[in-house]
């Protein structure tokens, strides 16, 4: 999966990079057919805001954005919302009425 990480304001410290990295990589873990990835991460004001969009292999794209008082906290906050995303996402791709066909056949 390639990723972009750019910063509205903010400088991407090599630090933040790989912590962005480090749990995106958990995604890719529950679905791995995601092409591409593009997060950004500002501030406004006091908030940290940090969203993401994610591009998957059914022409399917997912956005998330998140703000919170630090910018780690909303790094955390936005995998874990684009994690809840994917794995629904996933769910739905699969078919779940499979088994119960080939009983039915097999009958």
């Amino acid at each position: 999966m390639q990723m972009q990480v750019s910063g509205h304001q903010v400088t991407i410290t090599p630090a933040l990079r790989d912590y962005v990295t480090g749990k995106f990589n958990r995604i890719v873990r529950h679905f791995d057919h995601l092409h591409d990835a593009t997060v950004t991460l500002s501030c406004e004001k006091l908030l940290h805001k940090a969203e993401a969009t994610l591009r998957c292999a059914a022409n399917k794209t997912i956005h998330a954005e998140t703000t919170a008082t630090d910018m780690y906290a909303a790094i955390d906050l936005l995998a874990d919302k684009l994690d809840r995303q994917v794995k629904k996402h996933k769910e739905k791709l699969t078919d779940h009425h499979r088994e119960d066909a080939l009983e039915a056949r097999q009958a």
